[in-house]
């Protein structure tokens, strides 16, 4: 290898060190988002499954009378 290709290998390896440090906390970024969507996607559903089983009970609502509150979402 000759003292050109050598400099080149470096840069290359250099400038693709730098990419993927501009790139990896936006792609933590990413799936810390998604992680978050899907907890609060299953306390959705779990939540709905819970008025779905509270509503067929005699009563018509869960024992304490209290009327569920609304889970917020991230914009």
């Amino acid at each position: 290898m000759t003292t050109a290709q050598t400099e080149a290998v470096i840069a290359m390896v250099a400038v693709t060190g730098l990419f993927v440090l501009m790139i990896l906390p936006a792609l933590i970024g990413i799936a810390h988002d998604r992680r978050i969507d899907r907890q609060i996607r299953r306390a959705e559903e779990a939540r709905a499954a819970a008025e779905r089983s509270t509503a067929r009970t005699p009563a018509g609502r869960a024992r304490g009378g209290a009327a569920p509150h609304r889970t917020a979402r991230a914009a």
